[in-house]
């Protein structure tokens, strides 16, 4: 038992994936800003800013549903600490690990999308209302495709669970040449789930202030600050774990360093694809997902099944 409170609560659970999510940020805005020739915040500078805005007062609309607005970064935040217990990181098994597991992750990623809906909606401001339908629009967008990409990886692995996927490619390691398709379009479906340029319509600052998060202040938005962060290393972690899960036979300590390296390459491929493209309109969100990443997906979920059925003759 004071094993299991300590996995879940300091390490690999809450307190390890909280720095390394606000790490992770700083890898983000660093490179982000040596790809614009400017010089980026300090190492330190988003652990700066979430110790200042916890230190704030948090300040609710006199019109907001209290609850609801005070409920929704705590939920966003739970769900995706929660699904990075279900992650392989240094070997095969994760924390927590049942057949299906999989399909736990990306149900659990899908809740901090809703949570940021429900506290702007329910924070009663028109910024943040017209955030938060953008927020569920995007949704109905860019599952869709990291959905099919990443269960096409399962399909061919034959398996819901992400401890034999990563075990079979562990064994087949050329194998993920064919889902490179897939891969890629989880990167650019991940970049719409994080609400990162080209794909941050939801919190367009010229536009709409901050989106959902217009409202909030204080602890509430350093919890919503610290939700993002995290989910970018759990979406990270849930690609490498999927398409990438090599090393995991290695020394633990040397497997959880190529599981660093691993994490924090998919954030690098993360800032640099939303440093060469502009912000998107809805509309040509939208129209890219369904016209240009769906069909692609369908497509690696064809070839996976036809790989399938040549090698199980």
């Amino acid at each position: 038992m004071p094993q299991a409170v300590f996995s879940i609560l300091i390490f690999p659970g809450f307190l390890f994936v909280s720095v390394f999510g606000l790490f992770a940020e700083f890898i983000d805005r660093k490179i982000y800003a040596r790809l614009q020739n400017r010089v980026g915040p300090p190492w330190f500078q988003t652990f700066a800013d979430f110790i200042k805005l916890a230190g704030k007062e948090d300040i609710i609309p006199t019109d907001a549903n209290q609850k609801m607005f005070s409920l929704a970064p705590i939920f966003a935040l739970t769900s995706v600490v929660t699904a990075f217990l279900y992650i392989p990181l240094w070997k095969s098994e994760a924390l927590f690990s049942f057949n299906g597991d999989i399909i736990m992750v990306l149900y659990l990623l899908t809740i901090p999308t809703l949570a940021f809906f429900i506290g702007g909606w329910y924070s009663k401001s028109l910024f943040s209302r017209i955030g938060s339908v953008r927020a569920v629009i995007q949704l109905f967008a860019y599952e869709v495709p990291l959905f099919m990409s990443i269960l096409a990886s399962a399909l061919l692995a034959d398996t819901w669970s992400l401890k034999d996927i990563a075990i079979f490619y562990t064994r087949h390691p050329y194998y993920f040449l064919f889902n490179l398709i897939g891969f890629g379009i989880s990167a650019v479906a991940l970049l719409g789930k994080l609400e990162k340029v080209p794909f941050d319509i939801p919190e367009a600052e010229t536009e709409v202030v901050a989106g959902a998060f217009t409202e909030y202040s204080g602890r509430l938005l350093a919890i919503l600050r610290l939700a993002i962060d995290v989910e970018m290393i759990v979406g990270a972690a849930l690609l490498v774990a999927v398409f990438f899960p090599f090393g995991l036979a290695f020394n633990p300590w040397i497997g959880f360093m190529v599981f660093i390296l691993k994490v924090m390459a998919v954030v690098a491929l993360l800032s640099l694809l939303r440093t060469i493209v502009a912000r998107l309109r809805i509309d040509q969100m939208i129209d890219f997902c369904w016209k240009y990443l769906v069909p692609l997906s369908l497509f690696q979920l064809l070839l996976n099944l036809i790989l399938k059925g040549i090698l199980s003759r």
